[in-house]
């Protein structure tokens, strides 16, 4: 099969279970935002800034290190058995810490008389640690079916438990108090609250890790002490890179709330705005999640052959393509997206959506360059970018957010992602040259910006026309890539012809 046919092919399976379930995962925030104050809802979207954090140092690089070392050895399952064994001792030290000191993290965290909080997510992060390597191996193995069916039970189970919390116990408790049925009174106390949200996700998380010890019992092959340490050696700087990334990703949330200049109720609903509006952004989020977990085996397995850079090079244009195509499907519809925010307390801050998506752009580039120093064993470069975008987006945040609010953390993403894309490019080509069409790239997103442009300056109100204008700057945007694509141009033609259109 051509590799770029069996890659689309991988992405689209990963994408059934990745979209759909951040789809239904997506139609959780108006349930939210309705239920939830802008303060409120900010609480859980920091405590999963927090999983996020964590999860990158509890999986400590070693879903690459698979990749890596399972395309260099024939024991396959000796390199997954140690990196379990390894994962389930410093999971379980982690665990003993949070149970021993959630009192104290609880107070640090700004979560007083709370720490509940602390042990659930605690006990989240513990969970999606131990089930990192196995979905890693299906992955590995290309077992994207069932990678998909096990994300999207997980998924399942946690939406079902959040409509069964806070729309029937919560809706039965309200209307009937303490006239409620005994399976209310049983399972729902009304002061937990957005607790629920935390307690969903676990047993979901619970749920995952009962899917995956299956694949755990049946690869288990003993320990390698002397593997291990080549994978520590090959990950350790991957963690380095993560936290960066994370960093950028997620820190915003955390210091919105330290350095916003109001006092602590308000800082917390800009941090729910804020964090509300980030979730429109989610489709280009999506696509590049489905494609990273089809991609990075992908070029792992591609690298021994001669053509592996030039097919390099090609998927980077398709993916800007289909990467600008959903920046302009977004915003361009802008206003059927922001209804997914059932209140408008969270509609002042549509405006960081532009700057985000454009930032998830750049990032999804970057995950693609990154693969040079991969795939060269030079994981350390990997940990020198992310320091660099992580000490922007601190530098950046610490400084502006007391000025410019949470649209100091947008630009602050924007730039980050941009210059360490632009870093990992040229370093790139020094060290493991692939001929990016640069000219290409750029000009898919010139004209993605353009459009945008031309829709956010329209002089009037009528939102019928404002739609039909809206849809027609598609038409620039797919005629250039008609134009400089020539797979693409001929494939339309061809079917063109098969209609009778065309010479």
């Amino acid at each position: 099969m051509n590799p770029l046919k069996k890659l689309a092919g991988q992405t689209a399976i990963y994408g059934v279970g990745t979209i759909l379930g951040r789809i239904l995962n997506y139609l959780l925030t108006p349930l939210y935002t309705r239920i939830f104050s802008a303060e409120v809802y900010a609480v859980f979207n920091e405590g999963y800034a927090y999983i996020a954090i964590l999860l990158v140092i509890l999986t400590y690089g070693m879903e690459t290190a698979l990749f890596n070392f399972c395309e260099k050895t024939s024991d396959k399952k000796k390199v997954f058995s140690t990196g379990m064994v390894s994962l389930t001792f410093t999971t379980g030290m982690f665990w003993l810490f949070v149970f021993s000191f959630s009192s104290p993290l609880s107070e640090l965290m700004r979560y007083p008389g709370h720490k509940e909080y602390v042990i659930w997510l605690g006990m989240i992060v513990g969970l999606d640690a131990l089930t990192a390597l196995p979905m890693a191996w299906l992955r590995q193995q290309n077992r994207a079916g069932m990678f998909s069916f096990i994300t999207l039970s997980n998924i399942a189970i946690n939406i079902g438990l959040n409509i069964f919390f806070l729309v029937y116990c919560r809706n039965h408790y309200l209307k009937y108090l303490d006239e409620s049925n005994l399976l209310v009174k049983l399972i729902y106390h009304h002061e937990i609250g957005v607790g629920y949200v935390f307690i969903s996700n676990l047993i979901a998380s619970g749920a995952k890790f009962l899917f995956c010890l299956p694949i755990v019992l049946k690869n288990t092959a003993g320990f390698d002490k002397e593997l291990l340490g080549n994978m520590l050696r090959y990950s350790w700087p991957l963690v380095i890179a993560g936290l960066g990334f994370i960093i950028n990703e997620r820190m915003d949330i955390l210091m919105l709330k330290y350095l916003l200049p109001y006092d602590d109720l308000e800082n917390k609903k800009l941090v729910g705005i804020y964090s509300a509006c980030y979730k429109i952004a989610i489709l280009m989020s999506i696509f590049i999640q489905a494609y990273r977990f089809a991609a990075e085996p992908y070029f792992f397995q591609q690298n021994k052959l001669a053509d592996a850079r030039r097919n390099y090079a090609r998927l980077m244009n398709y993916f800007v393509i289909f990467s600008c195509f959903i920046y302009l499907f977004v915003l361009l519809y802008i206003d059927i997206f922001k209804h997914f925010l059932q209140n408008e307390e969270y509609w002042k801050g549509l405006k960081i959506v532009p700057i985000i998506m454009m930032a998830n752009i750049f990032l999804g580039i970057y995950m693609n360059l990154s693969m040079w120093y991969k795939l060269s064993g030079q994981t350390f470069f990997g940990a020198w970018f992310s320091v660099l975008g992580a000490v922007i987006t601190l530098t950046f945040n610490f400084y502006f957010i007391p000025r410019w609010g949470y649209m100091a953390s947008a630009w602050a993403t924007l730039l980050a992602y941009f210059t360490m894309m632009t870093v990992s490019y040229l370093f790139g080509q020094k060290y493991y040259p692939i001929p990016y069409n640069i000219r290409k790239i750029t000009l898919y997103i010139l004209v993605s910006l353009t459009m945008y442009g031309i829709s956010s300056r329209i002089p009037f109100d009528n939102k019928g026309l404002i739609f039909i204008i809206n849809t027609l700057l598609f038409i620039p945007f797919f005629y250039t890539v008609y134009i400089f694509e020539k797979p693409i141009r001929d494939f339309i033609q061809q079917q063109l012809k098969k209609y009778g259109i065309g010479g």
